[in-house]
C-alpha cells in the first residue's frame, strides 16, 4: 500500500491535471488566511510563502506555467479594481498630488538606482537604466488589504494609485525604448508608431468604452451575469489593446477602469460580484503565482549573487521609502498616511519581473540580476503587506474617529413597492443614498386592502418580495420586509412610517390618465395628496427608465425658499450622495441665497461632489431648464406640500410638465421633510435663517423642531 502512494505520487508530481491543482490552490486560498490570521500575519504572505512552498523553486508540487493564466488575470484584476475603486471626484481634485507622487517615485529610485548600478555595481548604460527603471515601478500588491480596511477613498490612497499607474507607464515607456535601442530599431518611425497606437488606444478605452457600457446597461437591464461577462471582457479587450499600443497590459486594465468607474455604483450588486469574484479567485491566484517565482537557493550561489540581491533590495525600498517621505513633506500628510503610501508603492512584482526578464533574454542582464530581483520580489512583498496591513488599521481608526455622530433618530428608508418590475429600482435607489454608517435596514412595504381578497394577496404579495430580498442581498443590504392589511393602500403607508420611524419614504408611479395619477402609482389605490397629507417625512417619487449608473449629469432643481425647510439639509446630504454613487455631475438650479448655503453645507459635510450651479429665481421659469437637459440626465426636482414656505401654485401643475417634457428620462419629484404648524408658532421668523452659517441653522432647525414636537405631542408622558 505504502509502495503504491509513492510510486503514485512520484508519478504525478508535479501535477498537470487541471483538476487537482485546481483543488490545492482552492484549499490554499481557504486555509491559508485562516491559519496566518492566528498569527496575526496578513493574508497575502501567506498566499506568497505557499507559492514558494508549492512552485518548482520549492517542493514541485505543481507544474511550472500551470496557473499562469489565473495569475495574469489576477493582476489584471488588481489594476481594474484600483481603477474602478477610485473616488472620480477625489481623483480628479488631486490628480496634480497623484502626478507630484508618481514624478517623485519615479526619478528618485532611477536616479539613485543609476548612482548605485553605476559605481556601486558597475553595470553598462543599458543595464544600468534597465535596473534602475525597475526600481522605479512597483504593484499594488497590498491594494487587496486597503480594500477590505475600507481606506480606498483615503487621500493617500488615492494618490499612490495614481502616481502608480504614472511610474509604471513611464517605466514601461522607458522598456519599450530600451528594446528598440537593443533591437537597432530607436528611429523615427518608431516613435511615431508608438505616438499614433498609444493616442489610439487611449481613445477607445476612455472615450469608446464609456459609450460602450452606457449603452450595453441601458439595452440589458435584467440579465445581471450578462453584466458581468460584459465587464470582465472589456477588461481583458483593454488589457491587450494596450499591448498592442506597446505598453503592459496593466495600464489597459487601469484605465479601463476608470472607464467604468462611473458606470459601477459602489453600492450595486454589480460592483458586489466584481469585487467578490476577484477576491475570492482571481487575486489570490496572482499572489501564489508571484510566490512561485521566488527561488530562495540564488543566495546559496555565492557573494556575487548575495552582494547584488541585498544591494538591489536595499535600494527599492530605501528608493520608494524617499518618494513617500518627500510626498508627506510637500502635501503635510500625517505619519500614518506617509505608511500607507510607502507601504503600497514598496512591493516589486508583475511589472518588476516583466522589465528583468526582458532584459535577461535580450542579454542586458546576467543571472545575478535577475536572481536578485526574485529575491527583491518576496522582500518588498512582504515589506509591503505588513506595512499596508499596520498602517491601515491606524487609518481606518482615525477616519472612523472623524465620523461625525449619527442623529438622535436613526435614518429609516420605507420602500413601499406593488409592481415587481420596479422593486429593483427603487431599492438600488434606496441604497445609493442610504448612509453606509448606519445599520438600520431598509423597509421594503407592502399593503394589501382589508377585503375578503386579502389572504390571497397576502400570498401573492411574499411571493413578489422574495424578488426584493434576493436583489439586495447582492448588494450585501441588510432589508426588513413589511406587510401590511390597511383600508386603503396611503393610509397602510402613513402608519408604516410612523410605526417604524421612518425618515425617507421612496415611491415609484406609472402612468395614468390623470396628471395626478400619472405621478402616483398602481401602489397607492388612490391619490398622491393623500400620501402627502398623512407622510410629512421626505419623499421621493421616482420614475427610473434607465439605470441610475447611466446617469451623465444630475440636474437639481430648488424652489425659492426651499432653504427654510424642516427638511432642506437632509435631502441636500441625499442628493450628494447620489450623485456621487451614480458618479455623475451636479447641475444645480437655484438662487443666490440657497447656493450659499449650499456651499457651506457642502465644506460643512466634506463631501467631494462636482456641482455647477445656474441662476434659478422663480419657479414659474421652470421649463427654461430643459435646455440643459440631456437624455442621459437625471432630473430631480424639489418642491412642496399645500401650505409650506416654499410652496407655490405653480408647483400643482409640475408633475404634468415634467412627464411632458422629459419624458425620456429619470426623473425623481421630492417632497422635503416639512411640518403641518405654521412656523410662525415656533418662534421663529424665515429670515432668522437666512444666510446663517450652517451651525446656526442646524441649531435653529433643532429649536424649530423641538417646538413642533411640543406642539404636537404635548407633555413628555403622554403618547
Amino acid at each position: 500500500m505504502v509502495n503504491s502512494l509513492v510510486l503514485l505520487m512520484d508519478t504525478h508530481l508535479p501535477l498537470k491535471d487541471p483538476v487537482p491543482i485546481f483543488s490545492l490552490v482552492l484549499f490554499i486560498i481557504l486555509l491559508a488566511p485562516i491559519i496566518l490570521r492566528k498569527f496575526r500575519i496578513p493574508s497575502i504572505i501567506g498566499l506568497i510563502l505557499a507559492g514558494m512552498l508549492i512552485g518548482d523553486h520549492g517542493f514541485g508540487i505543481i507544474e511550472k506555467g500551470s496557473i499562469d493564466l489565473f495569475g495574469k488575470a489576477g493582476l489584471l484584476y488588481i489594476m481594474f479594481l484600483a481603477g474602478l475603486e477610485l473616488d472620480m471626484t477625489e481623483f480628479r481634485k488631486n490628480r496634480y498630488r497623484s502626478m507630484v507622487f508618481g514624478a517623485l517615485t519615479f526619478f528618485i529610485p532611477l536616479l539613485l538606482g543609476f548612482v548605485v548600478c553605476t559605481y556601486v555595481l558597475h553595470f553598462n548604460f543599458k543595464a544600468t537604466l534597465l535596473v534602475s527603471s525597475m526600481f522605479a515601478t512597483h504593484t499594488l500588491v497590498a491594494y487587496p488589504l486597503a480594500s477590505r480596511l475600507g481606506i480606498t477613498k483615503n487621500e493617500a490612497v488615492t494618490v499612490a494609485v495614481g502616481g502608480t499607474i504614472i511610474t509604471d507607464t513611464a517605466v514601461l515607456l522607458i522598456l519599450a525604448i530600451i528594446t528598440g535601442a537593443q533591437a537597432g530599431n530607436l528611429n523615427t518611425q518608431f516613435w511615431m508608431r508608438l505616438s499614433i497606437s498609444l493616442a489610439i488606444f487611449a481613445v477607445i478605452i476612455l472615450w469608446l468604452m464609456p459609450m460602450l457600457g452606457r449603452w450595453f446597461f441601458k439595452k440589458i437591464k435584467d440579465d445581471k451575469t450578462s453584466h458581468f461577462i460584459f465587464v470582465l471582457a472589456l477588461v481583458f479587450a483593454a488589457a491587450f489593446l494596450a499591448e498592442l499600443a506597446g505598453v503592459e497590459g496593466i495600464i489597459g486594465a487601469f484605465l479601463a477602469g476608470l472607464a467604468l468607474n462611473q458606470l459601477i455604483p459602489h453600492t450595486s450588486p454589480l460592483m458586489n460580484r466584481i469585487e467578490f469574484v476577484g477576491n475570492a479567485l482571481f487575486i489570490p491566484f496572482f499572489l501564489i503565482s508571484v510566490g512561485m517565482l521566488v527561488d530562495l537557493r540564488v543566495l546559496l550561489k555565492g557573494p556575487t549573487a548575495l552582494m547584488i540581491a541585498g544591494a538591489l533590495t536595499i535600494m527599492a525600498l530605501c528608493s520608494k521609502w524617499f518618494a513617500a517621505f518627500f510626498t508627506q513633506l510637500i502635501f503635510k500628510y500625517s505619519p500614518t498616511q506617509r505608511n500607507v503610501i510607502f507601504g503600497l508603492s514598496s512591493a516589486h512584482a508583475a511589472a518588476t519581473i516583466a522589465v528583468i526578464l526582458i532584459g535577461f533574454n535580450m542579454g542586458i542582464v546576467d543571472e545575478n540580476v535577475l536572481n536578485g530581483t526574485v529575491v527583491l520580489i518576496l522582500i518588498t512583498c512582504l515589506v509591503g503587506s505588513f506595512v499596508t496591513e499596520s498602517a491601515g488599521r491606524k487609518l481606518a481608526l482615525q477616519e472612523a474617529e472623524q465620523q461625525p455622530e449619527l442623529p438622535d433618530q436613526p435614518e429609516r428608508i420605507l420602500v413601499p413597492v406593488a409592481n415587481p418590475e420596479r422593486i429593483e429600482a427603487l431599492l438600488d435607489f434606496a441604497v445609493m443614498i442610504k448612509d453606509t454608517h448606519t445599520t438600520t435596514p431598509i423597509y421594503p412595504l407592502a399593503v394589501v386592502q382589508d377585503n375578503e381578497e386579502a389572504r390571497e394577496k397576502i400570498h401573492l404579495t411574499n411571493k413578489m418580495m422574495e424578488k426584493a430580498i434576493i436583489h439586495a442581498a447582492a448588494t450585501e443590504s441588510n432589508v426588513q420586509v413589511v406587510t401590511r392589511i390597511d383600508l386603503n393602500v396611503s393610509d397602510g403607508i402613513a402608519r408604516a412610517a410612523k410605526e417604524l420611524m421612518i425618515s425617507d419614504v421612496v415611491l415609484g408611479w406609472t402612468d395614468k390618465t390623470s396628471t395626478t395619477d400619472r405621478w402616483f402609482g398602481t401602489i397607492f389605490g388612490t391619490t398622491m395628496d393623500n400620501v402627502l397629507q398623512s407622510v410629512w417625512e421626505t419623499v421621493y417619487v421616482c420614475n427610473f427608465l434607465h439605470p441610475l449608473s447611466t446617469t451623465k449629469k444630475m440636474v437639481l432643481v430648488l424652489p425659492p425658499n426651499t432653504e427654510y425647510e424642516l427638511g432642506f439639509l437632509h435631502y441636500l446630504q441625499k442628493m450628494f450622495m447620489l450623485a456621487k454613487q451614480a458618479g455623475a455631475k451636479l447641475l444645480v438650479f437655484c438662487n443666490g441665497r440657497t447656493q450659499s448655503l449650499m456651499e457651506e453645507f457642502k465644506v460643512q459635510s466634506k463631501m467631494s461632489v462636482e456641482i455647477a450651479y445656474k441662476q434659478f429665481d422663480t419657479i414659474e421659469d421652470f421649463l427654461i431648464l430643459s435646455r440643459e437637459v440631456t437624455r442621459d440626465d437625471l432630473v430631480v426636482v424639489v418642491t412642496a406640500r399645500k401650505g409650506t414656505l416654499s410652496y407655490h401654485a405653480y408647483m400643482e401643475g409640475i408633475p404634468a410638465k415634467v412627464s411632458r417634457h422629459f419624458k425620456d428620462n429619470n426623473v425623481i419629484l421630492l417632497y422635503p421633510e416639512q411640518t403641518e404648524i405654521d412656523y410662525l408658532e415656533a418662534g421663529l421668523q424665515p429670515e432668522d435663517l437666512t444666510l446663517a452659517p450652517i451651525q446656526e441653522q442646524l441649531a435653529n432647525l433643532n429649536k424649530l423642531g423641538k417646538a413642533f414636537r411640543r406642539i404636537f405631542k404635548g407633555p413628555k408622558n403622554k403618547n
